[in-house]
């Protein structure tokens, strides 16, 4: 919603904008771009009057214990029949298929990576000199801004029908709480990258069969001349196009294919089509997700005339994304300094190849302190404690912070022995670090909200 309203405000659009709890990077954002943080929904925000609301998916029709509703200001808009949108519906209809500024959409779908691949894809459009626009859930560092509108087409190449690409995260939680469709299904894009699909979101999806029906759903706006690509390692997504697939089809995998594969480390690999070596990616990226993420970036980019050659040699600038493996500072120490990371890993999966690729980066004897927090709503629903002393593996140390769960996190870790801790606040969770941080560590915090401030904290309370 945030980057939704910063290109509304580059179209020429008065924006403000409310919610409750506003953390950077993208609060910092929109205080850049001079739009108005409103902190809450209070229904005195009717004054305002503004041409239409749009409304984002945190919005909901419930109740407080009193009886009063959450979201007052959604109670007034309903009574008093002013307009309102969804934020995927407000962007299809006004920005990715205005009829005077067409757009060729790349939509990046998937459980894991969504953030990371649709920036390396827009950083390769733009290195390839496309100029494209693009919508995505981070800050990706070589833009410094989450969202922007891109080149505008000419007259010209409105009438020989070229578009100027748009990039976007296609998220398939539902878009708001009247419309429980995806989000994606608005996007129609004419390239769509399918990059892994297990369950998540269990507050709204039973089981990852109703996930699969999602994505085909999205599969089924692809029009012929697209193409969709596709990981062939997940058995889901190949699940998906057996239902149907109407358009060109490009497979991408690390154990080979027939498409897309790789040949080499996460760092310094060689990209392969059809078995020939056509471009090489070195870079400082880690992990094995990002050469998947890397192949679907490249393929994507394929469609739009862009080398694989080009395409793998520009991802040697590519940033990374903020809140992703992000260093937010190193203590000095004797022996070595302590080094304290921010990354938006939650799912288990994520947080697994999180610390395997700062694992396969820091080697087997340095120490790696996972720090992290269940706070997503289907880690909070407990759906997939079972998985966090696998997906901690890696780690040497792991840290809780069990604040504001209803399972019990000390039992589901206990397989992990004494190299688990919980604890209930982040205060303490810091005290738990600070006591067994040693010269060299390696500090992974990894959250899908603010954590409390936890790494500016962290590296005040280590520091000497």
């Amino acid at each position: 919603m945030g980057g939704l309203a910063a290109l509304a405000r580059e179209a020429g659009h008065k924006v403000t904008g409310c919610d409750a709890g506003v953390y950077p990077p993208m609060s910092d954002q929109l205080r850049s771009l001079g739009i108005e943080l409103i902190e809450g929904f209070s229904a005195d925000q009717m004054r305002l009057q503004p041409d239409v609301y749009v409304v984002g998916n945190v919005v909901s029709r419930a109740r407080l214990a009193d009886g009063s509703p959450k979201f007052p200001l959604m109670e007034a808009i309903l009574e008093s029949g002013a307009s309102y949108t969804s934020g995927p519906q407000w962007l299809a209809e006004h920005l990715l298929h205005h009829p005077k500024q067409p757009r060729h959409v790349l939509a990046v779908a998937g459980t894991h990576g969504k953030t990371t691949t649709t920036s390396m894809l827009t950083w390769i459009l733009q290195a390839a000199g496309l100029e494209p626009g693009f919508l995505v859930g981070g800050v990706p560092m070589n833009f410094g801004v989450s969202a922007r509108l891109g080149r505008l087409n000419s007259a010209a190449d409105v009438a020989a029908h070229k578009r100027t690409p748009f990039v976007i995260e296609a998220d398939e939680y539902d878009t708001a709480f009247f419309d429980k469709r995806s989000k994606f299904v608005h996007y129609h894009p004419r390239t769509a990258i399918l990059n892994n699909l297990e369950f998540d979101h269990a507050d709204i999806f039973d089981d990852l069969a109703a996930i699969e029906r999602q994505f085909h759903h999205l599969v089924r706006t692809v029009p012929g001349s697209g193409r969709v690509v596709v990981n062939a390692d997940e058995a889901s997504l190949q699940r998906v196009l057996a239902q149907g697939c109407w358009s060109g089809v490009a497979q991408f995998g690390v154990r080979g294919t027939d498409g897309w594969s790789v040949q080499g480390e996460p760092d310094n690999f060689a990209v392969l089509h059809q078995g020939q070596e056509v471009g090489r990616v070195h870079w400082g990226i880690t992990g094995v997700h990002n050469q998947l993420n890397a192949l679907a970036a490249i393929a994507a980019a394929e469609h739009l005339g862009v080398s694989p050659a080009q395409a793998a040699a520009s991802l040697a600038e590519f940033q990374n994304v903020r809140r992703r493996m992000e260093v937010r500072g190193t203590v000095p120490r004797p022996g070595g300094g302590i080094t304290v990371y921010d990354d938006f890993a939650h799912h288990p999966t994520a947080i697994r190849t999180t610390v395997d690729g700062l694992r396969r980066k820091v080697g087997p004897q340095a120490r790696i302190l996972a720090v992290f927090e269940p706070r997503s709503n289907t880690m909070k629903l407990g759906t997939m404690k079972a998985q966090l002393p696998w997906s901690l593996e890696d780690a040497d140390l792991a840290f809780c912070h069990s604040g504001g769960l209803d399972w019990d996190a000390v039992e589901a870790l206990s397989p992990m022995g004494a190299r688990a801790l919980v604890a209930g606040s982040v205060d303490e969770v810091i005290a738990q670090v600070v006591a067994a941080a040693q010269a060299g560590d390696h500090v992974l915090c990894m959250s899908n909200g603010g954590f409390g401030g936890i790494h500016a904290k962290l590296l005040a309370a280590l520091a000497p």
